[in-house]
């Protein structure tokens, strides 16, 4: 007969190898099974997240015209709030001339803001035809030839020449032929939105701390916020006895009033819309100076910000191969910004960036200029 001996030390020795040997089978027929050479983690998280994009893209189009109005409702009320409540705070503390300045300087923001929001929202980004000269590709959904720089827009439902992104606070796309007037809306509508920051800032600080001593300036308001309740929090624990007593001494005496005074209704309507005016300013020219910053950015390098994911990938992908890759649409930072403002055919800075003008970029936004790079024949293969 066999003699069969048990040890108890070989046991996790032979469940791990079970295990592994289970695990390598599961791997093998799953890798026979899906194994697909071109699948990466950033086709799973796009894949995981397809859920989410079907959500934004099927809701952007019916919110638009909700965000368009709130932009609308907000500009009125930071307008009007301007007019009733700083401005004749700026006429009491200085004179009629500083009141004509800011009136000039007010309203020069107040009008390109409005005049290139419109633009930017209600003028077409542009469209390919159906006969392109030049084609890079074939759009998969809209069976179409693609130019260059041409990107499909879910929310529109179109290809878009020279597509940035779907705004849905335009309800638009930003595209090849408003792209200019996007980006001067923001410029103008930060520096409108620093402005009144800075018209406002005393009459902010006087009705947000009263006469209370800052250790910052008021426009860091959380942490001026957190001090004063600190120091509050302490000078009441402290004299709360004190004025315990004194309440009811006057009580005793009958010298104290049951009514406290009341502040009138409209000027609690002004002290709430200065704070509001002030903390919404501040808000937007923080949010509104990152992305205006970015754009920037994107403009002076050439490119746009569905070009910016799509470079930054090639990118990846010639440094493994040792090389380094150029963007063709780069002439420089002084020569991108002319191009991208136009600033063509003997027009000037002053008269068709600081004031409204409707002069189109230039070229079709099909055939694109780029620039030329000299590169070794040996390179040419391992560019494919």
């Amino acid at each position: 007969m066999a003699k069969v001996e048990w040890r108890l030390s070989a046991l996790p020795t032979r469940l791990k190898m079970k295990l592994r040997r289970s695990l390598e089978t599961f791997r093998l027929a799953y890798m026979s099974l899906l194994y697909n050479h071109f699948t990466s983690w950033n086709t799973v998280v796009d894949t995981l997240f397809e859920p989410l994009f079907w959500i934004v893209d099927h809701t952007a189009k019916f919110l638009g015209p909700v965000m368009v109005t709130f932009v609308a409702f907000l500009t009125t009320l930071a307008v009007t709030t301007f007019y009733v409540c700083i401005l004749p705070h700026i006429y009491t503390q200085t004179n009629l001339a500083s009141v004509i300045m800011h009136l000039i300087f007010g309203h020069w923001l107040l009008m390109n803001t409005i005049f290139h929001y419109i633009m930017a929202a209600f003028t077409k980004p542009g469209h390919p035809p159906h006969a392109v000269d030049e084609v890079v590709s074939i759009c998969k959904k809209c069976v179409s030839p693609k130019p260059p720089r041409t990107h499909h827009c879910t929310v529109c439902g179109n290809c878009v020449l020279m597509m940035d992104h779907h705004c849905p606070w335009l309800n638009n796309c930003v595209g090849f032929y408003n792209r200019r007037y996007f980006f001067l809306f923001m410029v103008f509508m930060w520096c409108g939105s620093v402005y009144v920051n800075i018209a406002g800032y005393d009459v902010f600080k006087q009705h947000f701390f009263g006469n209370r001593e800052l250790i910052v300036p008021a426009f860091f308001f959380p942490i001026n916020m957190a001090y004063h309740a600190w120091t509050d929090y302490r000078e009441n624990k402290t004299s709360n006895h004190e004025t315990s007593d004194h309440l009811a001494g006057l009580k005793a005496t009958g010298d104290g009033s049951d009514e406290e005074p009341r502040a009138t209704l409209e000027n609690q309507f002004f002290h709430n819309m200065i704070i509001i005016e002030f903390l919404l300013a501040a808000g937007v020219s923080i949010a509104l100076g990152l992305l205006t910053s970015w754009h920037a950015i994107l403009i002076s390098t050439g490119q746009t910000s569905i070009e910016y994911h799509i470079n930054k990938k090639e990118k990846t992908r010639l440094k493994k191969k040792n090389l380094i890759f150029r963007n063709p649409y780069y002439f420089g930072i002084k020569e991108n910004w002319k191009i991208f403002l136009g600033l063509r055919r003997g027009r000037s800075f002053f008269r068709h960036i600081l004031l409204p003008s409707c002069h189109d970029p230039d070229g079709d936004g099909i055939t694109w200029k780029t620039a030329t790079f000299s590169l070794e024949k040996r390179s040419y293969l391992e560019l494919l």
